[in-house]
């Protein structure tokens, strides 16, 4: 059974990506933004089915910008389940950029790109996330900086907060976490950490039983005069609650 349900929902994957390529080439250049945005939120919303994943949203997910959303690392389904409950640009580490396929669509999808290792890259990174907040953009950050095992958090890096800072934006800290339908628990199928490569880790995926992507947003807050560093640990401790938290 294990097997034809992969197949099947790898073939329904794969025409599901390949048509978003299609439609990010020949139709985005005619869309404005906003259509863009929508149009992203749906076809994330459609790439959860395809791969046999429901979505619960928890909470209520900030209507518009400028606001930054700093949520916990497990899976390369992070941004595509953070793009279906609410769409926003990410900053995300330059390796997502080369990855086949993926990459592309996290490009049309308005992702930004910083490689994690440059001190320059970053304070270009902080600046152009600065600029976006004052056009009153959302964006969605993963401050571990690398996915997680799901069971412990990284701790935050507390760079890229400096934007919010600098732009006066709230920040709303968001819990990810995979659930196995059938009993309830922790599905740990679609993790991606250490040396597990993307297709073994989007094969386990699709292989698992039904599982539901559950996406907890916690109440936007300012940094109350905090620096960064301050208020980095302290939305760690909240990301950490908001992911644990049962529906």
């Amino acid at each position: 059974m294990k097997l034809p349900r992969a197949l099947w929902r790898c073939a329904r994957l794969l025409g599901h990506v390949l048509h978003g390529l299609w439609v990010v080439t020949l139709r985005f250049p005619r869309m404005s933004q906003e259509q863009q945005y929508i149009r992203v939120q749906s076809w994330s919303q459609q790439l959860l089915a395809c791969a046999g994943i429901s979505l619960r949203v928890q909470g209520t997910p900030p209507v518009r910008g400028p606001v930054m959303l700093v949520a916990n690392h497990i899976s390369w389904l992070d941004i595509p389940v953070m793009h279906a409950a609410r769409h926003c640009c990410f900053i995300s580490k330059s390796d997502v950029q080369g990855w086949p396929l993926i990459g592309t669509l996290a490009t049309a999808g308005g992702t930004l790109y910083i490689e994690r290792t440059s001190r320059r890259d970053a304070m270009r990174m902080v600046r152009t996330m600065q600029e976006a907040l004052q056009r009153n953009e959302v964006l969605g950050v993963f401050p571990e900086g690398t996915t997680g095992d799901g069971r412990a958090m990284l701790p935050f890096h507390a760079n890229l907060l400096q934007a919010a800072v600098a732009a006066d934006a709230p920040v709303v800290p968001v819990g990810l976490r995979f659930v196995d339908k059938a009993t309830g628990a922790t599905s740990f199928a679609p993790s991606y950490i250490g040396d597990e490569t993307l297709l073994g880790s989007i094969w386990r995926t699709l292989s698992a039983p039904a599982i539901e992507a559950v996406v907890t947003y916690g109440e936007p807050e300012a940094s109350q005069g905090r620096d960064r560093r301050e208020w980095a640990t302290h939305l760690q401790a909240v990301v950490d609650q908001l992911r644990q938290q049962q529906g």
